[in-house]
């Protein structure tokens, strides 16, 4: 309608600059909770669509990605305990993820719940959280090893009961002791900077050997000889394909007599069956756990055994560091939208040909 030499729009709304904004940012789903980050998160909304699957069911979620609802995102925030929400990201999950999706940022240092084959035939870069749980972690090891030598379970059980010392026996030092370390990572080489103060000599095995500088004195030894010479052995490594069960009753038999395991990684490392047997037999005179084969379900022989020191996979549990974790994970999902790269891009990626070279970049 043109009224007095001017053109006169009427009943159409014409796009505000704020709308076109929002249209032309990418968009980031956030999967599960924050604890000490939202205000971080929030503060994304200035750079990005935010979009949320904060609490929910699997059969939503997939209802959600079927019917379009998160086709424009570009990365996303899960977790571990993220699973609650959408169950694993298994083929099923990863085959209904949009086009858009190029980035996963995981919350945790573990990441055995999601399908990396899977993601990596659709060349979707993961990154997860190492670093931010390296001290906790390997405080809780050094934890374990301690109630485990000195079979703490039994006086403080009863204490609790009334009965004082109960029938504590006497347990041991680690002082010149050595520990073997499966998987020198950064938890393992915070577990090995802690140990060095009780006078442990430390062994370790890697899938390479480090550096001198890294290795810091720790002597790099054969899978077969970490088995053999180790009177204590920590499992520091993540759990797939190659390494479930790579404690099993075989390996187990190898060990020292009398040795003990120390495990702060994932369950499924160890055969927990056969790691009962060993511990009924005497073969293995301590465990100290605080990751389980089937969580949270335990295997009965570990809950009556009183030589078994056990946790509630509590590793990574202190304030600082789940707030360290998430800052880490929202740091990856900056990059990533940025400038397409991420900071803990996990191992499988490194080096395969699609995947940027994130570090020093």
């Amino acid at each position: 309608m043109i009224r007095s030499g001017k053109t006169c729009i009427s009943k159409i709304q014409q796009p505000t600059a704020r709308s076109i904004s929002n249209m032309s940012k990418p968009a980031a789903l956030l999967i599960g909770d924050l604890t000490h980050t939202n205000k971080e998160w929030s503060a994304l909304s200035n750079k990005y669509t935010l979009k949320e699957f904060r609490t929910g069911t699997r059969d939503k979620f997939l209802s959600n990605l079927k019917s379009g609802t998160y086709d424009d995102v570009v990365a996303l925030y899960r977790s571990n305990t993220s699973v609650t929400q959408t169950g694993p990201f298994d083929t099923e999950i990863i085959s209904h993820l949009p086009p858009s999706l190029k980035f996963i940022c995981h919350n945790g240092a573990g990441y055995d719940n999601i399908d990396v084959s899977a993601v990596n035939a659709r060349l979707i870069s993961v990154s997860s959280t190492p670093v931010a749980v390296d001290d906790a972690t390997a405080d809780v090891g050094i934890f374990l090893m301690l109630g485990a030598l000195r079979q703490a379970h039994i006086p403080l059980t009863a204490l609790r009961q009334g009965a004082w010392r109960g029938n504590a026996t006497l347990g041991h030092d680690p002082k010149n002791k050595t520990l073997g370390i499966l998987g020198m990572g950064g938890i393992g080489r915070a577990m090995a900077h802690r140990a060095r103060s009780f006078g442990l000599s430390i062994i370790y095995h890697n899938r390479s050997r480090l550096s001198p500088a890294l290795e810091n004195g720790a002597k790099y030894v054969s899978f077969n000889d970490l088995l053999a010479q180790s009177d204590i052995l920590s499992l520091n490594l993540a759990l797939n394909p190659k390494t479930k069960h790579i404690i099993s009753a075989p390996q187990l038999s190898s060990c020292k007599p009398g040795v003990v395991i120390i495990n702060t990684a994932r369950g499924g490392l160890i055969n927990e069956a056969d790691l009962v047997a060993a511990l009924e037999s005497g073969h293995v005179s301590a465990v100290g756990l605080d990751v389980f084969e089937e969580e949270p379900k335990i295997h009965p022989g570990l809950i009556k055994n009183d030589r078994a020191f056990l946790l509630p996979h509590v590793g990574t549990m202190t304030v600082e560091t789940q707030r360290d974790m998430e800052l880490l994970v929202l740091k990856n999902l900056e990059l990533s939208i940025d400038e397409g790269r991420l900071v803990t891009r996990i191992g499988e990626q490194k080096g395969l040909e699609w995947a940027k070279d994130d570090e020093g970049t």
